[in-house]
């Protein structure tokens, strides 16, 4: 049934008049009567009758005009559903990833994300890279972040590479320092992820090519947590830039480190995203773009 023909109907049994009904519809009041007749011809039965001059609704019609009436609400939240999913405004996304994304990364993302998108449902899912990578079934996220190596073969998949940066408390000796060599931690207290880590066997390879002596006091699993011990002063850490950058406003600075330490992530999903799955990503890419120092896909 032409939802046009639904529409005139609608407008003339509301404005009791085919001119008035043509008016508000910006048509011909002859378009009007002819879209009445070809409906009334549609449905097999008489919808109005004039009286003085005036159309009135047959019982027939005014039954009609409340299973119209419904039908075009319908249509309505069908038109609002469809701009709110174009404009990735509603729906719900999986992200998944290694503890540091979700720990320093993702909850200023997804904040604001939420904050323009009140319709949108977000769920988080933390696991370590390799089981984000490698064993997390594909279908039970939109999104994953994990450091490497992760298998393209199944995903639209890009790289993001920093340069690690150290942390220390303001009160530290080096904090008057701008940037940080191997010689100048040479023996300095240091806290670091775990051994078996590339973050940490990077850390290793560098201060023993500077002949400088590596002194790993403490060894973490995440980098934030390697970040507030060394705002307490006792030790100085080699993170990477998004670590450091949520502890903003904690009791340490941030130094450049020289010769580069490279710390490297990954953003990929299954090809044919979801438009919401797109918009996250294009706000993941712009941020994490802005600190990055190559970029490959």
């Amino acid at each position: 049934m032409d939802i046009r023909l639904l529409e005139t109907f609608r407008s003339v049994v509301d404005h009791r008049s085919a001119t008035a009904a043509a008016a508000a519809l910006g048509v011909t009041q002859p378009a009007v009567s002819a879209q009445i007749a070809r409906l009334e011809e549609t449905v097999g039965f008489r919808l109005f009758e004039r009286i003085g001059g005036r159309l009135k609704p047959t019982p027939e019609g005014l039954l009609f005009y409340a299973e119209t009436a419904n039908a075009l609400r319908g249509i309505d939240r069908l038109a609002h559903a469809a701009e709110v999913i174009r404009g990735a405004s509603a729906g719900h996304l999986t992200i998944a990833s290694h503890p540091s994304a979700a720990i320093s990364l993702l909850p200023p993302l997804v904040a604001e994300f939420l904050a323009e998108r009140p319709g949108v449902h977000i769920k988080m899912v933390t696991r370590a890279s390799d089981v984000v990578s490698r064993l997390l079934p594909p279908e039970s996220f939109d999104i994953a972040i994990a450091e490497p190596p992760v298998d393209a073969a199944d995903f639209v998949l890009r790289r993001y590479r920093f340069r690690c940066v150290a942390v220390l408390g303001k009160g530290h000796k080096l904090a008057r320092k701008a940037s940080l060599s191997p010689m100048d931690l040479s023996g300095v207290p240091l806290v670091s992820t775990w051994r078996a880590t590339m973050t940490h066997q990077a850390i290793r390879e560098t201060f023993a090519a500077a002949g400088a002596e590596l002194n790993v006091l403490a060894e973490t699993e995440f980098f934030a947590s390697a970040c507030a011990i060394a705002a307490s002063g006792s030790a100085v850490t080699i993170v990477d830039p998004l670590s450091a950058t949520s502890f903003k406003g904690a009791e340490i600075v941030v130094r450049a480190f020289a010769p580069a330490i490279p710390y490297e992530i990954c953003v990929f999903h299954r090809p044919g995203p979801s438009l919401l799955a797109e918009a996250f990503i294009d706000q993941l890419d712009a941020h994490l773009g802005a600190q990055n120092e190559e970029t490959a896909s």
